[in-house]
């Protein structure tokens, strides 16, 4: 055998049996959910609990990452939203349609992203538009983070029922 294919015997190219894959998509979901809009949520918690420099700090970084996206949304959005479209379509399509085990596994980690960004855009806003600070930043940070863990636990059971599934298809097949 060539070492090109003991690389591949040794590395296992199908996603949804990959342990990697699996690490991947807990470190996905875990950072997803630490960084709330930007602002790490032990500070969100240091804010609610102490106040002071901590509270200012998470206000700040709060108001630097929604101005930033609402920039880039303001200027680039539709490039964004399109391109995105066009990239979960082909995902689909080349995963579901055609059978191919990597853009299965692509899709469903970029479908549910594609989510938690559109909770971000709009909570971007709501921070900009009404001037969100202190306490009701807390709240709305809070709340933002809870649908991004929903959002988490519905992806990963899917896709953990979507991978033993394709790993038990395979098996019988294989």
């Amino acid at each position: 055998m060539n070492l090109g294919g003991q690389i591949f015997e040794l590395i296992d190219m199908r996603s949804f049996s990959n342990l990697w894959y699996w690490i991947g998509l807990a470190v996905l979901w875990s950072t997803t959910s630490h960084f709330v809009m930007g602002v790490p949520f032990d500070l969100v918690g240091r804010a609610r609990r102490k106040g002071g420099q901590f509270l200012i700090d998470m206000n700040h970084l709060a108001q630097i990452k929604a101005r930033r996206l609402r920039d880039v949304y303001a200027r680039a959005g539709v490039w964004i939203i399109g391109g995105s479209a066009f990239v979960l379509t082909i995902l689909a399509v080349t995963g579901f349609y055609y059978g191919v085990e990597f853009a299965q596994a692509v899709f469903l980690l970029v479908l549910p992203m594609s989510f938690v960004g559109a909770m971000r855009i709009r909570l971007a806003y709501k921070i900009e538009h009404e001037d969100i600070l202190d306490e009701a930043l807390c709240r709305a940070l809070t709340r933002h983070r809870f649908g991004i863990q929903v959002i988490g636990m519905i992806s990963v059971f899917l896709t953990s029922i979507w991978g033993m599934y394709q790993n038990m298809n395979i098996g019988v097949l294989g």
